[in-house]
């Protein structure tokens, strides 16, 4: 079960820092201390969500498993959308 969720966490912080290095529009909406330093804050919140499902769910919670799961469906199809250009 963590392995798995290590596996979504690296798919996160591929899409995450895909999205960020796109330049989209839609990321002007955020706050800047969230996007400065190329989005190293966002990266940081990022990796605490992981390390808090992993933590969690190694200690059980097996519940925060399916909660990451959904969140980095989410995230996934989110990034598509932004990077498609769908969006």
């Amino acid at each position: 079960m963590l392995f798995a969720l290590f596996i979504l966490g690296i798919g996160n912080f591929a899409v995450h820092k895909a999205v960020l290095e796109s330049r989209h529009p839609m990321l002007d909406a955020l706050p800047g201390f969230y996007r400065s330093g190329g989005g190293r804050f966002s990266l940081w919140f990022e990796f605490l969500i992981l390390l808090a499902a992993m933590l969690l769910a190694g200690n059980g919670w097996p519940g925060m498993a399916i909660a990451y799961g959904i969140y980095s469906i989410l995230n996934f199809a989110t990034g598509w959308l932004l990077l498609s250009g769908r969006i």
